[in-house]
């Protein structure tokens, strides 16, 4: 077996560890590549995992176009979380449409509205979430586990595709046919808010066109981070070690 035969049967197991140890449990896509390949990997397998996106209301059109592309390909609508529509309005008239340009913390709190709050609302009553991130992805996600303690929502967190590399990724992808956000063969390896997401030049890193206007070491969106009591933020990356019998999951 190859290493990429042994690391999808890995990742299978993991999934299939969720639907029968944390459920109700959902699937947090991004409409992304790597969220594409899970979405495949679920409905394929007909695991009850309740998929959903957060629709920011600032998405590039060829990422809604990928709703559309997973319900002719699946047959299946992908459900949609939407900002609280106040407090946009609110965002907006007090700050300026764009004003996640003058500063992080403007950025972050556009952030927590178009995302964070309604990620909340999505999670809210499950045991467990999964979501597309990788190791390889940026030096936050370095120490990714596949199982997480998520305290901030109480629920435990999985992500499936830690240890799975860009190439793995689209050979996946590829090898079964999965629809896929045309912007990935524009040179958006990373995609989120459309003005906040640009495409990147050759040997950039390849998160790289997200939030390029500010330090590597900044750039999450606040869904993968738990608030501290002087106010900071830190990533959320409390392990935990799944039972070694669940088929590799870890």
């Amino acid at each position: 077996m190859s290493s990429f035969d042994q690391r999808l049967e890995n990742t299978r197991a993991v999934l299939t560890h969720i639907a029968e140890e944390f459920s109700p449990a959902v699937f947090a896509s991004s409409l992304a590549a790597e969220d594409m390949v899970l979405t495949d990997l679920i409905l394929q397998a007909k695991l009850p995992i309740r998929i959903f996106t957060l629709q920011t209301g600032r998405l590039h059109k060829e990422t809604l176009a990928v709703l559309d592309a997973v319900r002719e390909h699946y047959g299946v609508d992908i459900e949609q979380y939407t900002p609280n529509a106040a407090a946009v309005e609110a965002y907006v008239n007090t700050h300026g449409a764009n004003a996640f340009y003058e500063s992080i913390e403007l950025r972050k709190a556009c952030c927590h509205i178009r995302k964070v709050e309604p990620l909340n609302r999505a999670l809210a009553g499950n045991k467990a979430w999964i979501t597309g991130q990788r190791r390889a992805q940026s030096s936050t996600r370095n120490d990714l586990a596949v199982q997480e303690d998520d305290t901030a929502h109480g629920i435990q967190k999985f992500n499936p595709l830690a240890d799975w590399s860009e190439d793995d990724v689209w050979h996946y992808i590829r090898s079964n046919a999965v629809p896929y956000n045309a912007l990935h063969d524009r040179g958006y390896p990373s995609i989120g808010c459309e003005p906040c997401t640009r495409a990147i030049q050759p040997g950039e890193d390849i998160r790289a066109g997200r939030w390029w206007w500010e330090s590597a070491d900044q750039k999450e969106c606040g869904l993968h981070t738990v608030e501290q009591p002087d106010g900071s933020f830190k990533l959320v990356r409390a392990s935990v070690q799944a039972n070694a019998d669940a088929g590799g999951v870890k």
